[in-house]
């Protein structure tokens, strides 16, 4: 196997890690944020538990981080990085500020998904003397399930952008491998490979969410 194909292998590779891993710690900040978004939200808007002073402050910070390029925020978290992984550089690195921007996101694709969900299911589980918590995991997040698909396929999309950025400051995967191998050393064929790997990735991605997306509204 020649050298090239060994770099896109292990550019690959680091991708799906970084994409992968800022996922996973990404719904792990954003998910709780997100429920607490929608339930604290006004009793108009479908919230359970309206708490109007929290809600705007949450959705205050959610704004801020989202307005962020993810350049400039990845910049900003090197000293985090440093702290967290022990280096600021490479794939490892790279997944601290990958997760806390897409945090924000992923929080207001969830409070979306779960306003959408029928106010008149609530009010029955409601009526049948479910509490708070009951409501939260037994209606709506089951009922908001299939637009809750959608939104991870979106941010897992997005996030391989990101990453793909990354690479311009040293974050490895493809992003780097089209920097350094193909702008930085004239070398188009790899860019172009580099870009493909990128494009095939995201409709495999994009393909998978709609399948499931459209199984769980099946099935309802």
């Amino acid at each position: 196997m020649s050298k090239l194909w060994i770099l896109v292998l292990t550019s690959t590779g680091q991708t799906l890690s970084m994409v992968f891993f800022s996922t996973f710690f990404s719904l792990l900040m954003g998910l709780p944020l997100g429920i607490l978004l929608s339930i604290t939200s006004g009793e108009e808007q479908g919230g359970i538990i309206p708490k109007p002073l929290l809600n705007n402050v949450l959705g205050r910070i959610v704004n801020v981080l989202r307005s962020f390029p993810f350049i400039i925020l990845m910049i900003l978290l090197f000293p985090l990085s440093r702290i967290l992984i022990g280096t600021s550089i490479g794939t490892a690195a790279t997944i601290v500020p990958l997760s806390i921007a897409a945090a924000p996101f992923v929080a207001r694709v969830i409070e979306t998904a779960l306003k959408e969900v029928d106010p008149g299911v609530v009010q029955a589980a409601r009526a049948m003397g479910s509490t708070n918590w009951q409501i939260i995991r037994k209606v709506l997040i089951p009922e908001a399930l299939p637009s809750l698909v959608s939104g991870v396929t979106l941010t897992i999309i997005n996030l391989i952008g990101y990453s793909a950025m990354a690479g311009a400051i040293g974050g490895g995967g493809l992003g780097d491998l089209a920097i350094r191998y193909g702008y930085q050393r004239f070398r188009g064929d790899v860019m172009v490979v580099a870009v493909i790997i990128i494009l095939v990735l995201v409709e495999i991605i994009q393909v998978i969410g709609n399948k499931i997306s459209s199984h769980l509204l099946a099935k309802r």
